[in-house]
């Protein structure tokens, strides 16, 4: 499985795509990938700069995750629709899936989350695209666990137990896979934690895909 991640340091930040292969491999599937990442960057910006377009045309990628920037589905959404579209026409045209990295509200804007949501999934629905429901899995957790903390100092990004729940999220969504009882070390979190975020991730992705 070739997978391109495209985005800013919610994609970077505790090495996402590589957190992904990582738990892939315990599934036994190999995962090559490659992240073009800027700090701040908008999908209007890396579509600007012509880098990402070159790769989907020209490194024969099986899945490109797109990564808005953080606060930008709530400010624009129709932005971030036209963007996706842009991108998704050449993803398309290079013969790959198109999956969308549904990212979380900022710890002190948790409200913001209904609008997130609403801005990936319907997109999603209307490409067809493959929809990683991360925001929404954080959410859930969120309601009942007051530790890990998923957010990092900054109440912005990712803290090492959000990247981990967010990359177990992946390996359900993309990879049909359930990371339930990998048995794989983790910088930043010890053995229980990271159990813990793993059998979060699969029974609230259930829970998600039965429409609870």
């Amino acid at each position: 499985m070739r997978i391109l991640f495209i985005g800013n340091s919610y994609s970077a930040r505790n090495d996402l795509p590589g957190l992904v292969a990582r738990l892939a491999k315990e599934r036994g599937v190999v995962v090559e990938h490659r992240l073009i990442s800027a700090g701040g960057a908008s999908l209007r910006q890396h579509l600007n700069a012509g880098t990402a377009l070159a790769a989907i045309a020209e490194e024969s990628y099986d899945i490109v995750v797109l990564q808005e920037q953080s606060t930008l589905p709530v400010k624009n959404a129709a932005r971030m629709h036209d963007s996706v579209r842009d991108f998704h026409a050449a993803i398309e045209a290079a013969g790959a899936r198109t999956a969308l990295y549904m990212t979380w509200a900022r710890s002190d804007a948790p409200e913001a989350q209904q609008v997130l949501t609403k801005a990936y999934a319907t997109i999603a629905a209307e490409l067809g695209a493959e929809l990683v429901p991360v925001g929404m899995v954080w959410e859930r957790f969120l309601r009942t666990h007051e530790h890990p903390l998923l957010h990092d100092d900054d109440k912005s990004h990712p803290a090492p137990a959000g990247s981990y729940l967010a990359a177990c999220v992946f390996l359900i969504s993309l990879l049909g896979e359930d990371p339930v009882g990998i048995d794989a070390p983790v910088k930043g979190l010890d053995a229980d934690t990271a159990a813990l975020l793993r059998q979060a991730a699969w029974d609230i992705c259930q829970e998600i895909a039965d429409g609870k």
